[in-house]
């Protein structure tokens, strides 16, 4: 990572549902310390609509407007990647730093279960803020 803001891709296989969360929330919460942006190995036509609802009812965010479904050849290298959970491995993504979040699909679901996820979700998110936020200034966590 250089003196810029590091990227930070949020990768799920068809990058509709909770990539696409992530991605929200991330430039929600984080973006005075990283760069937000969601791929998949597989691309969908839409965003998951149970998402885009409950998002739009819990943070007022409109996913649509700002964000659609890409594939990780079409997002700038990243230098973290953080799996969502869909035991997907990319060999050819190299970056300095990777994760794995290991959280369920909740296409299909209840929203109690989405709202579970999206929760989740912003507690990694804003976790994943202060490691880096700590990291660049030195300080230990």
């Amino acid at each position: 990572m250089n003196g810029n803001k590091p990227k930070v891709a949020f990768i799920c296989v068809h990058n509709s549902c909770r990539s696409q969360i992530a991605e929200a929330l991330g430039k929600l919460y984080a973006s005075d310390v990283f760069e937000s942006y969601s791929a998949g190995t597989e691309r969908r036509p839409c965003i998951n609509q149970d998402a885009v609802r409950l998002m739009k009812q819990q943070y007022d965010l409109d996913m649509e407007a700002a964000q659609y479904s890409k594939l990780l050849e079409e997002i700038p290298h990243p230098d973290i990647a953080v799996f969502m959970g869909c035991n997907v491995s990319c060999p050819m993504l190299h970056c300095a730093e990777m994760e794995n979040w290991g959280l369920e699909d909740p296409t299909g679901q209840p929203d109690a279960v989405f709202e579970e996820i999206i929760r989740r979700i912003e507690e990694k998110i804003i976790g994943l803020r202060e490691r880096l936020l700590h990291k660049n200034t030195g300080k230990i966590v």
